[in-house]
């Protein structure tokens, strides 16, 4: 096999490979990037048997074939090459010799034939904007368990039905949900737990996109998931088993709600977090007389309090939150406003966008601590 590619659109293509390669594999060929070459097109292919990319990029061929390279190392040499053209040339043995102006490398690859196959892509389910996609992935990423024994709360559950698209997430402390219209609509209803790298590897595919509205093709079968975007598919195996009953744990409603300038918000609880304990991350919230109140303390280090001017006239009242689980719904959401819907002490919190123009659900629930 040789082939001649674009330095840029090489190290384009492989950069998108990194997030997937297995970094300490017992698989040594799972290191590997699969580089298949014919026609006018280059393939690149990378897994680690839970989720794979399959990538091309244009070139010019001078005999077709398939090997493959240790992926980091391609990518760090390939990076430090001057802009244009560079040459592959793989041997019998399965060393690719590397050629751009006048440097010349050889590498050490393996057999094409040890690479494990990624599945077909089935017929697609829906399409779905890449940019919408993304946007609901930011706004529940942060919410998923990062307990392995959890297997169930390590993804997000991907909901479609007619015209809407639903991605939830939970880590039994807060919940997140976010609920859009698809402007592509969905032909059919189809639910299906999407590993939280896969959700990483999608935000990464559409900071990549140059069209934020491009469409993915999205499909699935018994094992896998599938998303098409131009020449870039991504392929994950699905999570199995059961996801909470998102629906029971949404509160039906609350007693009183308060309206927050966010940016002055996330401020204040940054600073107010720096007193608060490294483990819990624990601050109280207190809303009273049209004035809320964040509080935070450490007996060896001091403690901080910050107020901001509120529309509040109910009964006084003070709930504990974890900080990071406010600044992360706060960094978030793009709106301006929030909103704070709450009861007391004991009930769950409820953060949303608030203001004009707030064209989709965005619930972000979370459970009160005891300080």
């Amino acid at each position: 096999m040789e082939f001649t590619v674009s330095k840029a659109d090489l190290v384009r293509e492989l950069n998108l490979s990194q997030g997937v390669v297995e970094k300490k594999t017992t698989i040594p060929i799972l290191s590997n990037v699969l580089l298949e070459a014919s026609g006018d097109r280059l393939s690149l292919t990378a897994t680690d048997l839970e989720l794979g990319i399959r990538c091309a990029t244009p070139t010019k061929l001078k005999s077709g074939g398939a090997g493959t390279i240790p992926a980091k190392k391609l990518l760090d040499y390939v990076r430090l090459l001057p802009d244009g053209d560079v040459n592959f040339k793989f041997s019998d043995n399965h060393w690719a010799t590397i050629t751009c102006g006048r440097s010349r490398t050889r590498i050490a690859g393996m057999s094409r034939e040890s690479y494990p196959e990624l599945p077909q892509m089935p017929a697609p389910l829906a399409q779905l904007p890449i940019g919408l996609l993304a946007a609901m992935i930011s706004k529940t990423i942060f919410a998923i368990s990062a307990e392995e024994s959890r297997f169930t709360l390590n993804g997000g559950l991907l909901v479609l039905a007619e015209n809407a698209v639903t991605l939830v997430a939970t880590d039994g402390h807060r919940l997140s949900l976010v609920e859009c219209e698809n402007p592509l609509g969905n032909p059919v209803a189809y639910k299906a737990l999407l590993p939280r790298k896969a959700m990483a590897e999608l935000l990464k595919l559409a900071s990549d996109a140059e069209d934020k509205s491009a469409a993915v093709d999205f499909a699935g079968d018994d094992n896998h998931l599938f998303f098409q975007l131009g020449s870039r598919m991504l392929i994950s195996r699905k999570l199995t088993g059961n996801f909470p009953d998102y629906e029971r744990v949404l509160p039906k409603g609350h007693a009183y709600s308060v309206e927050l300038d966010r940016e002055e918000f996330r401020a204040a609880i940054e600073r107010v977090s720096q007193f608060a304990d490294e483990r819990s991350r624990a601050i109280k919230v207190r809303f009273a007389d049209n004035e809320a109140t964040i509080h935070s303390s450490l007996s060896e280090s001091g403690e901080s309090e910050e107020s901001l001017a509120v529309e509040y006239g109910g009964p006084t009242v003070e709930i504990g939150f974890n900080a990071q689980y406010l600044l992360e719904f706060l960094r978030a959401v793009p709106e301006a406003k929030v909103a704070f819907h709450f009861k007391d002490a004991q009930s769950a919190g409820e953060l949303t966008p608030a203001g004009e123009g707030v064209d989709y659900k965005y619930r972000y629930v979370v459970m009160p601590m005891r300080i």
